[in-house]
Order: structure tokens, then sequence, then C-alpha cells
């Protein structure tokens, strides 16, 4: 049991370290053009886009069969669809003092509550790296960790510049960091007795981080600029994106 607790603690540390770090930068940079804005929301969609690529899909294919995957996927895809309508309906009836920014602080929001759901089965791999050997675990966690905080500047930036209050940001991107604790205590938990519950996992946050960027991230940057900038932000997403999956 011990084993276990420190798992969930290592796991809750390096989930929340990252993504934290990340939305503290988003909220003390200063420069707030739409340029900037679209720049980084591009960015963080590469990256998304490299971690879905390079990481969860080929991680899950590894442990079980293509029907698995695409029925994680799906499901991913539909349970951010679901939640997009629910934070627009809330936001068109109670948002109303953020009406100019409410696609922004609708997209922080979103980002939120899918890398909140994407961080899960990034516990429950680190939980699983645990089990196996306290190198890989590590290696996993520090690797998470790294990727993490460009996300928490995706989920900072367009809730600060949307118009929620800096507290409310840091305890948005913290919350969503606090999955990946949870996964880890689960991961710890089956991770040497089912690892097709570990793949139908990574393909289910595949999915909804595939929404989040195809939905979301790249038409809220070219709504914001419309030029070489955003797609400057997503190929340098996608490459930095590369090297951090190899990690």
């Amino acid at each position: 049991m011990n084993e276990i607790l420190k798992t969930t603690l290592l796991g809750l540390f390096f989930g929340t370290f990252g993504t934290t770090i990340g939305g503290i930068l988003g909220i003390i940079i200063k420069k707030n053009s739409n340029k900037f804005l679209s720049f980084i929301l591009s960015f963080a969609s590469g990256l998304m886009m490299s971690i879905i690529c390079f990481d969860l899909i080929p991680e899950a294919l590894g442990i079980s069969s293509i029907y698995g995957i695409v029925f994680g996927v799906l499901i991913g895809i539909i349970s951010m669809i679901f939640c997009d309508v629910i934070v627009q309906k809330n936001f068109s009836k109670k948002q109303q003092k953020y009406a100019k920014n409410n696609d922004l602080l609708k997209t922080g929001i979103i980002v939120s509550i899918g890398l909140a759901i994407h961080n899960f089965p990034e516990g429950l791999a680190i939980g699983s790296g645990f089990e196996a050997s306290m190198r890989l675990g590590l290696g996993l966690a520090i690797a998470i960790c790294l990727h993490d905080i460009p996300e928490g500047i995706s989920m900072a930036v367009p809730m600060k510049n949307g118009g929620m209050s800096k507290t409310k940001v840091i305890f948005y991107v913290i919350l969503s960091g606090i999955t990946t604790g949870v996964g880890a205590f689960f991961g710890a938990i089956i991770g040497s007795i089912s690892q097709t519950v570990i793949a139908v996992c990574l393909s289910f946050a595949a999915g909804a981080m595939l929404y989040i960027v195809s939905g979301e991230l790249i038409p809220e940057s070219n709504k914001l600029y419309n030029g070489r900038m955003s797609a400057i932000g997503n190929m340098i997403g996608f490459i930095i994106g590369i090297f951090a999956t190899q990690l």
C-alpha cells in the first residue's frame, strides 16, 4: 500500500507541477495581441497532435487491437462534443459579462476539461511504469511534466484574456493536473492486471484531444489571426511535440 501511495503522490506532483508552471507563465505574459494569442493556441494544437500521433495512439496499438483503439477514440470525441455543448449553453446563460470574450473563455474551459481527461491516462501510464520499474515510471513522469508546461500556457492565456480572474485561472490549471495523480493511483493497481483498460484510456484521451485540436484550438486560432503566424505556431508545436514524446 505504501508503494501505491508513493506512486500516487509522484503522479500528483508531476501532473500539477508542469501545468501550474505553464499557467503562471500564461498569466504573467504581457503581450496579448491577437497574433500572439493565435500563435499560442496553434502551438498547443501542434503539440497535442504530436502527442496523439506519436505517443497515445502508438502506445495503445502496442497493447490492444485496432477495434478497441477506434472505439476509445470515438468515445473520446463524443464525450468532448458533449462537454462543448454543455459549456456553450452555460456561457450563453450565465456569462454575459464576458460577451466579447466568450469564445476565448470557452476555449480555455474546454481545453482544461480535455486536458484533465487526457491527464488521467497519463497518470495510468505513470502508475503502470512505476509498477514495472522506478526508472521507467520516473522517465514517464518527467516527460509528461515537461509537455504539460505549454499545455498549461494554452489553458491560461485564453482564460485570462477571456476575462477570468488570475486566481480562478490557476485553480482550473491545478485542477486539470490532479487527475494525473488519480490516474497514477489506478495505474499502480491495474497496471499489471489489464493492459486493455490502459489502451482504451489512452485512445479515449487521443479522441478527446483530437476534438480539442480540430474543434477548438485551430478554429479559434484562425479567428484571432488569419495569417502565417498560426501555421508557424502549429508546425513549431508539432516538431517540439515529436521531441517531447521521445524523451
